[in-house]
């Protein structure tokens, strides 16, 4: 990087240095031939604008441009203009004389000539106009030759070359400093991150704006990905908890059933309902983590159609009779009519299922989960509420994360799989549904989300 920089400040030096060469050694007489041309050019048509030339205004024109100016007629009668400037030699050289001649008799209204003077050992330039029928006007300048001034710019140059090639070293050195040394270290890190080194650091000193907001920004990203990279340390042992956990208890009841051949009836049969209540458990777990990926990678298609939500979440709630009665778990849900609303129904179902489970597993010791459904204008709310110890406000926006309700320690739920709160998240955000969650510590959480 740092030789990179370095070459690249000596080429563009380069480049300079062969443009200033052409432009002010090899190219100084053509430039000056040039500017020469355009002066008489420019006098010529300020010649041209007048509609009566007087010699007071061609005196001016001469003393302004440089120049010398004689006019002719058919006559070739002569009259000459500021005769006083060195080089006026209108009609002086036969070469001169030829040239008035031939632009008076050719019928043109401009021509230009550039001839040797061997007179003053120079070029001169000749522009000839016709001012009226009978009048031709004819302004040469002289071109002195600058080989002396070339020499003298060709030994400037070497020096200059000089100083330049040393300053780009010196710059460049610094500048490929500020700029490869930061670019370097966040090379490195980036390295170690690859290696899965999360703790390596992006932050570095640097003058420049863009590699300070890359370094800051690769900053967030790393802690981002550590954030992620800890979830999937503990999705993966929850997950191998929650599937060892029933395959160790089919594992023993089964073993138990094929051990004791004496065992009763309501024994063998209170084995096997274990045995199938964990495979359920099982079959509820893979589903989940089928279900999420699916969401999640966006391999399906949302069924919209027009169902009633009431009816929906009546029959939710009978799959909890069982908690009902055998736990005293007090469900609170007082709508009488109907609701329809247009969603895919099977996930608005699954929504608030996994809702309900996560107010089951962390209400209080009342054993108290409300269930309102509130219409407005243009949209439904609705609110799952436990009385649960609440969640800490650093906690909020980590919850619908994978596990991170459990507050990175395994709880075995009562329902659900603790995938429960990230299938809510990807299913009302493919609806384009607001949700969100509100806590107070020792008094509850509220869940909800609002269907348009």
């Amino acid at each position: 990087m740092k030789h990179i920089v370095w070459a690249f400040l000596i080429a563009f030096s380069s480049f300079i240095l062969l443009f200033l060469f052409l432009m002010q050694i090899v190219l100084l007489n053509t430039f000056y031939e040039f500017y020469k041309t355009n002066q008489l050019t420019s006098a010529s048509n300020k010649i041209l604008s007048q509609s009566n030339v007087e010699l007071d205004f061609l005196e001016d024109i001469a003393y302004e441009y440089g120049l010398c100016i004689s006019v002719y007629t058919d006559g070739s009668s002569q009259i000459v203009s500021n005769s006083y400037n060195r080089g006026c030699i209108i009609g002086d050289t036969k070469t001169n004389s030829d040239f008035i001649k031939y632009f008076i008799s050719s019928g043109k209204t401009e021509d230009i000539l550039m001839f040797n003077n061997t007179r003053f050992g120079n070029k001169t330039l000749v522009k000839a106009i016709k001012y009226k029928n009978d009048v031709y006007i004819f302004l040469n300048t002289s071109i002195q030759p600058l080989d002396s001034s070339i020499i003298l710019l060709k030994s400037q140059f070497s020096y200059i070359a000089i100083i330049i090639f040393g300053i780009s070293l010196i710059v460049g050195y610094f500048i490929s400093r500020q700029i490869s040394s930061p670019i370097v270290k966040i090379s490195n890190s980036a390295r170690e991150i690859g290696k899965g080194n999360f703790k390596a650091s992006f932050l570095t000193e640097s003058k420049i704006n863009e590699i300070k907001e890359l370094s800051t920004t690769l900053e967030l990203a790393t802690k981002e990905l550590s954030k992620t990279d800890e979830l999937r340390r503990d999705l993966m042992a929850n997950v191998g908890h929650d599937l060892k956990t029933p395959l160790t208890m089919i594992k023993a009841y089964a073993e138990m059933i094929r051990d004791f051949e004496n065992q009763t009836i309501e024994k063998r049969n209170e084995n096997l309902n274990i045995i199938i209540e964990e495979t359920d458990r099982l079959t509820i777990l893979v589903n989940d983590i089928l279900d999420l990926s699916k969401m999640q990678a966006k391999t399906y298609e949302l069924k919209i159609e027009e169902f009633d939500l009431d009816e929906i979440i009546k029959n939710i709630l009978k799959r909890y009779e069982i908690l009902i009665k055998k736990e005293k778990y007090n469900f609170i849900y007082e709508n009488k009519e109907k609701i329809f609303i247009k969603a895919d129904k099977k996930r608005i179902e699954q929504v608030i299922y996994n809702l309900l489970n996560n107010a089951v597993n962390y209400t209080g010791e009342d054993k108290s989960v409300t269930l309102n459904v509130i219409k407005a204008k243009k949209k439904v709310i609705v609110e799952v509420i436990d009385t649960g110890k609440g969640i800490d406000e650093s906690e909020i926006n980590y919850i619908w994360d994978k596990y991170y309700h459990n507050n990175k320690k395994h709880k075995r739920n009562t329902f659900g799989t603790g995938l429960g709160l990230s299938i809510v998240k990807t299913i009302l955000e493919s609806h384009n549904y607001k949700y969100g969650v509100e806590s107070k510590k020792n008094v509850g959480t509220k869940f909800f989300f609002e269907i348009t």
